[in-house]
């Protein structure tokens, strides 16, 4: 199997992870585990690992090891923000044949919602998370695609730690509806329904109430007992 695993394949297994919402924030990543997983050594693995932490997913501790990365509120907000720009900006480029790129999205979407109805969660997180990929790859634009699957990772990571309350099926419908607009020919309309998507799966997240809990919960704990 070693001949066929590389570190940039190690590295894209763990983001895919993350992007199907398998892999938690806080996780650790055991070198030694990672190599029999894969079948490969643990230099291969270390390369893996610092690719992952150059890209801004794992972070090394001091004689405790790799683990996945806790975006603060403020980091999730920022790759939201660079999210915005970043899809906006594809929906307002020329791209590929129009047909061609609703056509391969389409298709898409019915595998969200085959998932949504009858698969595991993690390919439903995915397939989710994917759409957005998707769009940037079939409109053409090659390299904001890897941009956009990084930043789409870390916010994920932000849905996952903290508690996204963004269902589904809205994602999906919001999907489709991005999609019609571009059918229709629309790409005004097409953008203002993805900044409005993003701007639901970022309200949705639960940051406020954690940053909250982190700053008051010792306050909270150690108060006086209302006794009546």
């Amino acid at each position: 199997m070693s001949h066929e695993v590389s570190p940039t394949t190690i590295a894209e297994r763990v983001v895919q992870s993350i992007l199907a919402q398998k892999l938690a924030p806080g996780e650790r990543l055991g070198e030694q585990q990672l190599a029999d997983l894969f079948g490969v050594s643990r230099t291969m693995v270390r390369e893996a690992l610092m690719q992952l932490q150059a890209r801004g997913f794992v972070e090394v501790q001091p004689k405790r090891g790799w683990y996945v990365v806790q975006p603060s509120a403020e980091e999730a907000r920022d790759a939201f923000a660079a999210r915005r720009i970043v899809e906006s900006g594809i929906l307002a480029a020329e791209g590929k044949p129009l047909a061609q790129t609703i056509r391969a999205l389409r298709q898409h979407i019915v595998q969200e919602q085959q998932a949504i109805e009858g698969a595991d969660a993690a390919t439903r997180a995915f397939l989710l998370a994917d759409f957005h990929v998707c769009l940037a790859q079939e409109m053409g634009h090659r390299l904001l695609s890897d941009v956009l699957r990084d930043l789409t990772a870390r916010t994920t990571l932000a849905a996952t730690l903290y508690q996204s309350r963004h269902d589904a099926g809205q994602s999906c419908a919001e999907h489709a509806a991005i999609v019609a607009a571009m059918e229709r020919g629309d790409m005004g309309e097409a953008r203002r329904r993805m900044l409005d998507h993003i701007d639901n799966v970022e309200e949705a997240l639960q940051t406020e109430q954690a940053e909250l809990s982190q700053a008051d919960r010792l306050r909270a704990t150690l108060s006086p007992l209302a006794l009546p």
